[in-house]
């Protein structure tokens, strides 16, 4: 049996000097019920899911932590 990972990208907020990034989210359910509530990314920050944006970006502002883990 094949399982594969499915990634949603997440968007962080600024606090203090730490700017807003992009981050991967591990969906373990349907994107239908992401309810847009924060959710644990892989680096283990704290982001609201985009459902409309799709991991992984070509973004400059992505965390480098879950760019790496996610590769």
């Amino acid at each position: 049996m094949l399982q594969t990972t499915v990634h949603a990208a997440a968007r962080s907020r600024a606090h203090g000097p730490t700017a807003e990034l992009w981050h991967a989210v591990e969906l373990h359910r349907p994107p239908a019920e992401i309810d847009g509530a924060c959710e644990l990314t892989i680096c283990g920050s704290l982001a609201r899911v985009v459902t409309d944006v799709v991991w992984p970006l070509a973004a400059r502002d992505v965390c480098p932590v879950c760019a790496d883990l996610t590769r």
